[in-house]
């Protein structure tokens, strides 16, 4: 059977949406997919599409689901819980995977099932979205102006906006984890914030700390760079607060804080469509050598949700002319360092300083 269709699971949530709303502007129609009836079979009304019912739990039931699929486009988080199932459901029935996950232990783990994938000849692309498509192309981009570079900064840092239910959820999951870094090619636990920078970009200095970002894993995949840190904009007062959370990660991880937590997050809808309009975020990126040389660049974007669901679709359209890599990849390792520039409203430019 000739497989050409795009099946998007998770479809009702916020940023599954996001992507259906969008999908005419690619001539993508995707099969519509969630665990719930009632919560997908309207959006699939809306645009006159199929929609499948299955839950991640059912592997006998995904595979069904994904038998006349090409691409999975996953859009269900926290993909710590969801990114298996549908990984091991694609590699059963030749499928390609995408997801939208921004999480360490996920690309890891998908890492895992590098050989699995190239005997399946499919590809497993996990970080379609804000995480780490402009990042991990920065990073392709700033390799290739130094390629003898040892050290990678990335930073970056929204303007407006808010968090969707998913990420909520997301951060919830990683209370009490703290941060982590790439030092000589391994992954490193860290405090979170243990590391801060001040960044002029268009001649504002901005505050920035390091957080556990995705490229943390990806980046070292996309450029063979041994030493990685990832940073996010966050106000100075904040920081000098965070940097004792170590002292009280035994708290934060417990049932307790999390049970807590989640009751806030299932009040979290998103931010508005206006919110996103007004919206933007900047990243930015440092690599350097043995020699101190230096190379900086920055790019600027819409806010994260919006240029996920343009990214995820730009890189699932070109799984569906053909165009990939089998086995695991990240967006930049598949597709170079100038993917990112296909995202309406994305620019890439010049130096900018950075501080520690």
């Amino acid at each position: 059977m000739e497989k050409s269709s795009l099946l998007l699971y998770g479809a009702n949530g916020y940023t599954g949406q996001l992507i259906v709303d969008i999908c005419h502007e690619y001539g993508v129609v995707p099969i519509l997919a969630a665990r719930r009836e009632e919560a997908i079979r309207p959006l699939a009304d809306r645009i006159g599409t199929q929609y499948r019912v299955v839950d991640l739990s059912d592997q006998e039931g995904l595979r069904r689901a994904l038998a006349d699929v090409k691409v999975v486009l996953h859009a269900a988080g926290p993909f710590k819980f969801t990114a298996r199932p549908m990984i091991e459901a694609c590699l059963a029935t030749h499928t390609h995977y995408l997801d939208i996950t921004g999480e360490i232990e996920v690309f890891e783990l998908a890492k895992q099932y590098d050989a699995a994938a190239r005997k399946a000849g499919v590809m497993l692309l996990p970080g379609a979205g804000f995480d780490v498509v402009p990042t991990d192309c920065l990073a392709l981009y700033l390799k290739k102006q130094l390629p003898d570079a040892t050290h990678l900064k990335l930073a970056f840092e929204t303007v407006g906006g808010g968090l969707s239910h998913g990420t909520a959820s997301t951060m919830v999951e990683g209370l009490g984890k703290g941060g982590a870094v790439r030092e000589n090619g391994k992954i490193v636990t860290k405090n979170l914030g243990h590391k801060s920078l001040w960044i002029e970009i268009n001649g504002r200095r901005r505050f920035f700390m390091t957080i556990p970002w995705g490229d943390v894993s990806t980046a070292c995949h996309t450029t063979g760079i041994p030493n990685i840190e990832t940073y996010t904009g966050i106000s100075p007062r904040v920081h000098s607060l965070l940097r004792f959370q170590g002292l009280y990660n035994w708290l934060l991880g417990s049932d307790l804080v999390k049970k807590i937590a989640k009751n806030r997050v299932d009040k979290i809808s998103g931010p508005t469509e206006a919110m996103r309009q007004l919206a933007s975020s900047t990243v930015w990126g440092e690599v350097t050598n043995a020699s101190a040389d230096r190379r900086t660049a920055h790019l600027t974007c819409p806010e994260g949700y919006t240029l996920t669901a343009h990214s995820s679709l730009i890189i699932a359209k070109k799984v569906l002319a053909g165009n990939f890599k089998v086995g695991y990849q990240t967006p930049a390792s598949a597709y170079g360092e100038d993917l990112v520039l296909e995202v309406p409203g994305v620019e890439r430019v010049g130096e900018c300083r950075g501080w520690l």
